[in-house]
């Protein structure tokens, strides 16, 4: 039997990339178009006053300004304005009041025959505001921290269990750290942007820079009252995410509320700038509490962490529940507060609460080895959970101990001086560093539908997205091997608002989502396929059981014969039929509810540091991953580079700067957000570690988009201190927090 799930196959989508063939959401053209500018709130909080556009709209082709004052009133309710992922609270609703809630708040949008003259009309138009005293410095407001209150997604706080204060006071080993983390904002190469397509019949055809199409477009049925078929959302391509096109952002709306007002179709597309202004990774403060025996057993841990959201949504994160799921312990306690601030809603970002979660307790972990004097894996395999201590169930697999041997192994742990400074090149200081990786895998309700036609081709179709995961390549795949066809046979159809529904393209769900659906679907047609022959005349395939008949290169042939067999174009020939299709809706099983389903990793990584300079390199990067079934090698491999570069950056540069007089972030663009460019990146080994796993879903595919990125930040955190001795607490760490 053909089998192309597991293969190192390229993306099929490469060359409509590489040769400028694929369109994202700036680049669709249409008759008419004119283009809007976002006018931002120079100010943290107040209230407008007066807005004078008058020399903006005296300029020949300036369409209109829309602002507060002449903006359609929209829904009402907070029920209407909230998108399938949106937290607790009142979503923000653009150009509905004067009130100004962050810096960079769009408070008018300029609309031109060209771009150019939207944005110089823009510097023309005139805000007055009132401005109010302002809040953005967390650690100056941690007093005021609440518990965020209940919603639809997870707990970020899952029960304490023990009496994890007593056990703390009377353990023998102990330490208490607290860690700071900073804003991360995403910056993917495609900023947020909207093309909106005034169709002859009224409808709207809407190219948004999206994570998940089928939300968009029902936040903006809500908003605007609109019919399901008189918004439709495509986002064929999407140049990179990371969380950030989960929710719906502001452009659409604008780009939308000006289509429909001008009835004439609109382009919004957010400068870099502007792109600071909306959400981040949330700045997060931690303190963590572990205690052991003297053998190196886990006594107590406490995690207690504080993190920002806005003053209109309870935005929270599961930051501290790591601790009680990733190892042994009886006595665990949590604490997760928020503080409203005066900035806008942070968002999901790659390994959301993971990021910063994982990071402060791996590198507590490492405190405490140093403590006990033990080695840092050694502690980690003493207190290695076979269960979710936070759920009190088994895994579905769990092979972590394999990705601690395989990397470890591979990098060459076993010759580590465990002193600080101990292990030079030349005058730079060596380090190495590890730490443990974990993240959900999970599975959400999806849908697919597939068509065979008669010359023996298949297409595969599902609204979800492809943000350069390669969806479209494992989807294919998948397709391919359920059907037993040739992947030049087979398209995968995604990113559009009418096919069948699918779940946003986020939290490593995706494969065992969609990918349980399409596999589904297409073992359905072969069902129906393989009935459809065996009613033909003379079949050579009659009254055999389905097990004895295989689907290879586009043949039904009995498996103890290959002589029998019939293509499956001449099987739709012959029954006088010129397609085959179904739709198949999957679900998370019930045996979901008797496990706990986790991917985990391990990561080390060596550093050098020159002790004059305080300037660290990463020079070398093993990390091993337990991610279940592996669908394609070649793009999960790529994946998890990407994924060690982003954990090399949370380490070392990544961070963004608040002016809190101001109330602004003053990092604002690719020149002063640090990112690692190739000079920065080292050899990074990525081992797919062999899972089987039959409980987490039909393919035993757990995800490996997050997974990859957790534990990377804490073993580069581990390194430096084992180069240096000395143990930043804050990240990024930079040259003169060392010196």
């Amino acid at each position: 039997m053909t089998t192309h799930v597991g293969e190192r196959v390229s993306r099929v989508d490469g060359r409509a990339k590489v040769t400028g063939k694929a369109r994202y959401a700036a680049e669709h053209a249409a008759p008419d178009l004119v283009h809007g500018f976002v006018i931002g709130s120079a100010v943290a909080r107040g209230t407008i006053t007066r807005i004078d556009a008058s020399q903006a709209l005296a300029l020949p082709g300036v369409l209109q300004v829309f602002t507060h004052e002449n903006a359609p009133r929209l829904a009402r309710g907070d029920k209407r304005w909230r998108d399938e992922l949106a937290p607790p609270g009142s979503p923000f609703r653009p150009l509905q009041d004067a009130q100004i809630r962050w810096s960079g708040q769009p408070i008018a949008l300029v609309v031109a025959d060209s771009l150019e003259l939207a944005r110089h009309a823009a510097s023309l138009v005139r805000v007055e505001v009132a401005p109010a005293p302002h809040e953005t410095d967390l650690e100056a407001h941690r007093e005021r921290a609440y518990k965020p209150p209940p919603h639809e997604r997870p707990s970020v706080t899952p029960p304490s269990r023990g009496s994890a204060d007593k056990a703390f006071a009377r353990a023998p080993v102990r330490v208490q750290a607290e860690y700071r983390v900073p804003v991360e904002h995403h910056n993917p190469m495609e900023p947020f942007a909207t093309t909106v397509v005034v169709d002859e019949d009224g409808t709207l055809t809407v190219y948004d820079k999206t994570q998940g199409v089928q939300n968009v477009q029902s936040y903006l049925t809500n908003i605007f009252g609109a019919g399901a078929g008189e918004i439709r959302v495509l986002a064929p391509f999407v140049g990179g995410a990371f969380g950030s096109g989960l929710r719906p952002q502001y452009q659409v709306v604008l780009a939308v509320l000006a289509a429909r007002q001008l009835q004439r179709s609109v382009r919004v597309a957010l400068t870099r700038q502007q792109m600071f202004t909306i959400g981040h990774r949330p700045t997060t403060w931690q303190r963590l509490s572990l205690a052991a025996t003297r053998d190196g057993a886990l006594a107590a841990a406490i995690h207690e962490a504080v993190a920002e959201t806005s003053r209109f949504e309870d935005y929270s994160e599961a930051v501290v529940d790591w601790t009680g799921l990733m190892y042994r312990c009886d006595n665990v306690r949590f604490a997760h507060e928020v503080v409203a601030l005066d900035l806008f809603t942070p968002m999901d970002m790659r390994a959301p609460g993971a990021m910063w979660g994982v990071y402060a307790l791996e590198c507590a972990m490492d405190e405490l080895a140093v403590a006990l004097g033990v080695d840092p894996l050694e502690l980690r395999l003493v207190n290695y959970a076979e269960r979710d201590g936070n759920e009190k169930r088994p895994y579905s697999s769990k092979e972590l101990r394999a990705c601690y041997h395989q990397a470890a192994e591979r990098f060459g742990w076993s010759q580590r001086d465990p002193e600080p400074r101990s292990m030079r090149d030349g005058d730079l200081l060596v380090g190495w560093g590890m730490a443990t990786g974990a993240w959900e895998s999970t599975q959400r309700k999806a849908s697919a539908r597939a068509v065979l036609t008669a010359d023996g081709r298949l297409a595969v179709a599902s609204a979800t997205e492809d943000i350069g995961t390669g969806t479209y390549t494992a989807m294919t795949q998948i397709a391919a091997d359920a059907l037993g066809l040739p992947l030049e046979r087979v398209t995968f159809k995604l990113g559009d608002s009418a096919l069948a529904s699918a779940p946003v393209e986020g939290g490593s769900f995706t494969v065992a989502s969609v990918g349980s659906a399409v596999d589904a679907v297409c073992r359905e047609l072969r069902s129906k396929l393989l009935k459809l022959a065996q009613q033909l005349e003379g079949s050579p395939l009659a009254r055999l059981r389905p097990e004895d008949v295989e689907f290879i290169g586009g043949l039904l042939r009995a498996r103890a014969d290959p002589s029998r067999a019939l293509t499956f174009a001449e099987v739709l020939h012959r029954a006088g039929i010129d397609h085959l299709a179904d739709e198949v809706t999957t679900r998370p099983s019930k045996a979901h509810e008797k496990y706990s389903r986790y991917t985990h990793s391990a990561a080390f990584a060596e550093v050098k540091v020159d002790p004059e300079l305080g300037t660290i390199r990463v020079t070398r990067v093993v990390t091993a991953i337990a991610g279940g079934r592996v669908i394609n090698p070649k793009t999960a491999e790529s994946q998890v580079i990407g994924s060690v570069v982003w954990g090399i950056g949370a380490a070392l540069q990544e961070h963004s700067v608040i002016d809190h007089a101001l109330g602004r972030f003053i990092t604002h663009n690719l020149a002063d957000y640090h990112v690692p460019v190739h000079a920065d990146v080292p050899d990074i080994e990525v081992i797919l570690v062999e899972e089987r796993d039959e409980i987490v879903n039909a393919l035993g595919a757990k995800g490996l988009g997050e997974i990859g990125v957790v534990a990377v930040a804490p073993a580069i955190a581990n390194a430096v201190w084992h180069a240096t001795g000395k143990r930043i607490r804050e990240l990024p760490i930079t040259l003169d927090k060392l010196l």
